[in-house]
């Protein structure tokens, strides 16, 4: 009854989070990011083998949940277990780039290492907006370059290597400005935020 329970509390809190993610709201992101970013960085370091590698996937699988929410369905299971498949999935992705480029590499007799490819709602609660006042105020306290690369990455859906290409910086700078922001952010919300939902910390 217990493990009914809780999976039910779990479904319920998946099911709103991905509300918030439908209308848009960007405190759900940071959120969706503290319960099971952890996660998603652990199945791609177990395929991949590469801890740089799995920041890269991790931040892929966050752009896709922000930019595409309706592809996951919490009527078909838990956000966890959508977030792992499609962590796994992108992992797998990034051992075949590596892979072809490798191949190209050996074909140029090239000595170079391979890089890897790599609104609110009607019915918001008073609680969604205050935490989505906590994010835009996060969001505002972040350097400049560091919020550039995250409206880029995730707000207008680029990836990190597509940033640094229009902001004219290296690729490793994106990716490092990126990650340190959403961890900012995430520890901002953290911070913030009533005491945590059981259900979330289990998941995570």
């Amino acid at each position: 009854m217990e493990s009914t329970d809780r999976t039910s509390a779990q479904s319920s809190a998946d099911a709103e989070l991905h509300r918030r993610l439908v209308y848009g709201d960007e405190s759900a992101l940071a959120e969706a990011y503290t319960a099971y970013g952890g996660l998603v960085r652990r199945v791609a370091v177990r395929v991949t083998r590469s801890p740089a590698a799995a920041e890269d996937v991790a931040q892929e699988v966050y752009a896709h949940l922000w930019s595409r929410p309706y592809a996951f369905d919490p009527s078909r299971g838990s956000l966890r277990t959508w977030l792992s498949m499609l962590a796994h999935r992108r992992a797998v992705d990034w051992l075949r780039g590596e892979a072809r480029h490798r191949k190209d590499a050996r074909a140029d007799d090239s000595a170079l290492h391979a890089i890897p490819d790599a609104g609110p709602g009607p019915d918001e609660t008073v609680v969604d907006r205050e935490r989505s006042l906590l994010l835009h105020s996060a969001l505002a306290e972040l350097p400049q370059p560091q919020r550039e690369v995250v409206h880029l990455a995730y707000f207008a859906g680029r990836t990190y290597r597509q940033a640094a290409a229009e902001l004219g910086i290296p690729e490793g700078t994106a990716k490092t400005r990126l990650r340190t922001a959403l961890r900012t952010l995430a520890a901002s919300l953290a911070d913030s935020a009533d005491p945590p939902d059981p259900a979330l910390e289990r998941g995570a």
